[in-house]
């Protein structure tokens, strides 16, 4: 059973953008800090939104980054510019003055570097928790190539609430969509995480709309269960530029309801579904849930 295809925008996916002084306040003070986010960098739907509450998803290691995913906006570079350490004096300045009490931290895939970056951001987690203590943190991170000795060496130094790495897509359609990142590499570091470090949340998303099937979908939830993933997103993608893959078709809200239904019968304790879920959108909304959730349990 494949999904349907529908060649314009349906209405649910038409939002009106609200101007507001606190968008404002948010555009102008990442802009003085010079901060990079992936809210601009990958054109994000919800961007609008979130400036508007004042917070935004960190962009680490630059601007650029070296793998040219077909479905991703942020620019690419062969060869960027050495990590640059004032980077962290920015992300922190802007944490302070938005007075966030969740951080999303996100990284741009550094694979001309030896350890894909990995020590750069458990720095600025450290540094962030230093700062911060009060503030809980969420890593966004790519798979570090692949190397277990990388992922090992990050989770003993970097300081978090929640790992999160996004598997992206079905299992068929990983290769089309992401240039050097495997789906079974995916699944392996988010098993080797909640293995290593089970008091931590672990957390992954997928983008639905790229020509998957409803029993693809199904299939890559019962593999996060199985790697002990504790939070699934699962949103629509939207083709950020002319440059990027275009979208197969447009999902219904109703089948997003559905698939978040046959997640938590399969054993994943919390799915956020809907057509402008993104894997850091209402990051803290989503992360004091799941902890109200497992209160209650």
């Amino acid at each position: 059973m494949s999904f349907s295809i529908r060649p314009k925008l349906p209405p649910w996916l038409h939002v009106k953008l609200q101007p507001s002084k606190e968008l404002e306040e948010t555009y102008t003070l990442l802009s003085q800090h010079a901060t990079h986010t992936v809210c601009q960098s990958a054109k994000c739907p919800n961007r609008y939104e979130c400036f508007s509450k004042k917070t935004a998803t960190f962009l680490a290691l630059g601007p650029y980054c070296t793998r040219l995913c077909s479905f991703c906006a942020v620019p690419f570079q062969k060869e960027p510019p050495p990590p640059n350490s004032k980077e962290y004096e920015a992300i922190l300045a802007s944490i302070e003055m938005l007075k966030l009490e969740h951080v999303v931290i996100t990284m741009t895939s550094r694979d001309d570097l030896p350890d894909g970056g990995a020590n750069y951001i458990a720095t600025l987690t450290q540094l962030i928790a230093q700062q911060f203590p009060h503030v809980t943190i969420e890593v966004l991170v790519s798979d570090f190539q692949g190397d277990k000795e990388v992922w090992r060496s990050f989770l003993q130094k970097a300081h978090f609430h929640i790992f999160n790495h996004n598997i992206e897509t079905v299992q068929r359609l990983s290769s089309q969509c992401r240039m050097r990142a495997l789906y079974e590499t995916s699944l392996s570091f988010l098993s080797f995480v909640k293995k290593l470090v089970p008091e931590k949340i672990v957390k992954s998303g997928c983008m639905l709309g790229l020509g998957e099937t409803i029993e693809e979908v199904e299939l890559l939830l019962e593999d996060l269960q199985a790697a002990g993933v504790d939070i699934v997103t699962i949103g629509q993608y939207l083709q950020p530029s002319k440059k990027q893959r275009k979208v197969a078709s447009y999902i219904e809200p109703q089948t997003f309801s559905m698939l978040e239904t046959y997640g938590k019968k399969k054993g994943i304790p919390f799915i956020f579904a809907g057509p402008f879920v993104r894997s850091s959108y209402n990051a803290e909304a989503v992360f004091n849930t799941f902890l109200n959730r497992e209160v209650k349990r």
